[in-house]
């Protein structure tokens, strides 16, 4: 296959962002998985995408770590909007000034909006933080051979 210009294929673009998806389901369906369980479904997807890039040597770690991530964020936005009525026993609303303003179908599609757009900030910032981490490490290791 070939490989985009991100260094990676976009199959497994797609792919490393679907391994953070587990965390999603988990968290919104309310499973109690344990402290341990919870800590390697959050960390260990973003340190995959970091082991991957630096073993492709793609150009840019922190673009491609950033388009992973925002191709995460569009998946977690997905999820929480599917897993909303099990996530939520009482939908959420807008209150305060607004409150009885909007009708419950506008409310709802402003809150799952936001959401959305939430999501896909907080999976592109956690690209954009594995990204410098990669670009650290790749650094790092640069130096390291050069003292050697």
């Amino acid at each position: 296959m070939s490989r985009s210009r991100l260094g990676l294929p976009v199959w497994a673009i797609v792919a490393l962002a679907a391994l953070a998806l587990p965390r999603v389901v988990v968290h919104d369906l309310g499973v109690d998985v344990g402290a341990l369980v919870n800590a390697v479904l959050a960390l260990a997807p973003p340190a995959v995408w970091v082991v991957v890039v630096l073993r492709a040597r793609v150009p840019s770690p922190v673009t491609t770590l950033v388009v992973v991530g925002a191709v995460y964020g569009i998946g977690l936005g997905i999820g929480h909007n599917l897993m909303w009525d099990s996530a939520f026993e009482d939908s959420p609303s807008l209150g305060g000034s607004l409150d009885g303003d909007l009708s419950d179908g506008t409310e709802e599609a402003v809150m799952r909006s936001a959401t959305f757009a939430s999501s896909l900030f907080t999976g592109a910032v956690v690209g954009l933080v594995a990204g410098l981490v990669a670009s650290g490490l790749r650094r790092l290791g640069r130096s390291d051979g050069a003292r050697r």
